[in-house]
């Protein structure tokens, strides 16, 4: 169902108005108005705006019920549409670019407004060259950008050599030296204030790893337990040392275990007035890289810290079909699933975020405003956004969703995403064939 528009054109006011919609507040949903400020790009005091400065909304838009949610935000994007992070195209750094701006314009459309592109596993020329084009990319503020980087995840290299997954082990290392190691790898311009580095990945056991933790915890690197066999004992020392994330729970790591419930057993720590927080930690809701059990208990023993992630490969968005890798190997795609042609191992995710959360919504008896937390509030939250993204606070940014939630076969749950806004500027629309709306994006 469209929505309802009326506008002013005479009156650029610069505000747009959203009614008749339930807005994402807290644990709720609420039938409330949200107002914007289509020229900063914010979410405004609509109240304020209209008695206290007597300023009338430009456009109002009744969104027919649906829901008003902030931007998706996903933490661990490792590619999609044909485009690979982790690899520098034949033309080099330009076509790099140029994959980069691409995959942002197709990614927004699913709802995705911010993300972490992620880098696997690589030799050190690779993050050298791509890590200064996945900084944080938002500082034009220019909706028909698409979405918006927060910053370069680095999966690796310094993970344990047993939990490498689909990693390439041959490029794998250790940092004895501490952080001169890491500035070897990724490339010591790469690990400056600001870095264009947000989240690193690795395994706290390896040589070195806790004097890193500390380190990048003090610049402002948040990094992540992960790809890791490491003990409870270990990955609590992570923690102490600044750690606050867990990269995708349960793949990877040491199995939980009933004397030794490792990384895992990060999520039933008390809290502790002098001990660290509880970690966030990733999860992948595909239905393949996890049981939804799986899902469900983790969520319960740590509701305020669970990220749903969608780890997705460059085949998300491709036909099914067999596909060449990064480290020589061969992808086989079926649907959702993605496996390594020789063993048959998981690798990685072809899922949208917006599909994880219909999943989780299912899977665990979340509410609607719980499951979308997992992909707004609490990624905005780790990478520390908290009132600037993945909220509808006033002075936040104006990303934000509308959602139709459908009911199909069995009851189960189905979010659609009807529109995509991004700093004030409507950048899809479900139907519309270009995907935006002229009047919004591109003034």
């Amino acid at each position: 169902m469209p929505a309802a528009v009326s506008s002013h054109p005479k009156l650029d006011s610069g505000v747009t108005k959203f009614t008749n919609c339930l807005l994402v507040k807290n644990n709720s949903l609420v039938q409330e108005d949200l107002w914007i400020n289509t020229h900063t790009g914010k979410i405004i005091k609509g109240q304020e705006v209209f008695y206290g400065q007597r300023v009338a909304p430009n456009r109002i838009i009744d969104l027919g019920g649906r829901i008003l949610s902030p931007g998706l935000i996903d933490v661990q994007l490792n590619g999609a549409y044909s485009f690979d992070f982790s690899v520098i195209p034949q033309d080099g750094v330009v076509g790099y670019a140029k994959g980069v701006r691409k995959i942002n314009k197709d990614l927004v459309r699913t709802g995705v407004t911010s993300y972490l592109p992620t880098i696997t596993s690589q030799k050190p020329e690779v993050y050298q060259k791509a890590l200064p084009f996945l900084g944080p990319s938002g500082s034009s503020r220019d909706p028909s950008f698409g979405s918006e980087s927060l910053g370069a995840h680095v999966e690796g290299p310094f993970i344990s050599p047993s939990k490498n997954g689909i990693h390439n082990a041959s490029v794998l290392r250790t940092a004895p030296n501490g952080l001169s190691d890491l500035e070897s790898c990724y490339g010591a311009q790469n690990l400056t204030t600001p870095s264009p580095i947000k989240l690193i990945t690795l395994a706290p056991e390896l040589p070195g790893a806790l004097n890193c933790i500390e380190e990048l915890t003090t610049m402002g690197v948040t990094v992540s337990i992960g790809h890791s066999e490491a003990s409870y004992e270990e990955a609590s020392a992570a923690t102490i040392a600044g750690a606050k994330m867990i990269t995708h729970l349960f793949n990877a790591m040491r199995p939980l275990h009933h004397r030794n419930p490792g990384i895992f057993g990060l999520l039933g720590t008390p809290p502790s007035i002098s001990g660290p927080p509880k970690p966030f930690f990733g999860i992948i809701s595909d239905g393949i890289h996890l049981h939804p059990t799986s899902i469900k208990i983790a969520w319960n023993a740590h509701p305020d810290g669970l990220i749903l992630v969608t780890d997705a490969m460059r085949l998300a968005g491709m036909p099914d079909g067999t596909y060449d890798w990064t480290n020589g190997s061969r992808i086989v795609k079926k649907g959702p699933l993605l496996t390594l042609e020789e063993n048959g191992k998981i690798a990685g995710s072809s899922i949208s975020l917006i599909e994880c959360v219909s999943n989780f919504l299912n899977w665990t008896g979340a509410s609607v405003p719980e499951a979308l937390k997992a992909v707004t509030e609490t990624p905005a939250r780790m990478v520390g956004l908290e009132g600037v993204k993945g909220c509808l606070r006033e002075g936040a940014d104006a990303d934000l969703v509308v959602l139709d939630l459908k009911e199909g076969k069995e009851g189960l749950k189905s979010f659609v995403v009807e529109q995509v806004w991004k700093f004030g500027g409507k950048v899809f629309e479900k139907g519309n064939a270009n995907g935006r709306d002229e009047g919004e994006v591109g003034k």
